[in-house]
């Protein structure tokens, strides 16, 4: 029963490959290259004078500067706990949590 199902649908996939191969020619798809023509829009990059300008910065302050902090003046340090440190911290946390009073045996 098994090998009769396989060897239906193998014949039924070879088929369907086929019949695609088949339909693809049958239908007039050449492979011939089409080439496609674009119109050019002349007027793109023509000369034109210049809009008014616009103020986009309307309600900002202006802030300046003068000279240069490096960054390790002014930011502070994070501290980093490190892995081990934290691993330890969860192994100490694992042996302290309440263990299971029920042990089930099947």
């Amino acid at each position: 029963m098994k090998a009769t199902f396989c060897v239906l649908g193998i014949l039924c996939f070879a088929g369907m490959a086929l019949g695609q191969a088949g339909s693809a020619t049958a239908s007039g798809i050449s492979a011939e290259p089409v080439v496609y023509e674009f119109q050019s829009h002349v007027g793109h990059a023509s000369h034109q004078g210049m809009g008014q300008p616009q103020d986009i910065m309307e309600q900002s302050i202006n802030v300046q500067a003068h000279g240069v902090r490096p960054l390790w003046e002014v930011a502070t340090t994070a501290y980093v706990v490190p892995l081990g440190d934290s691993a330890r911290l969860l192994r100490k946390e694992h042996l302290s949590a309440k263990k299971a009073e029920i042990v089930w045996n099947n």
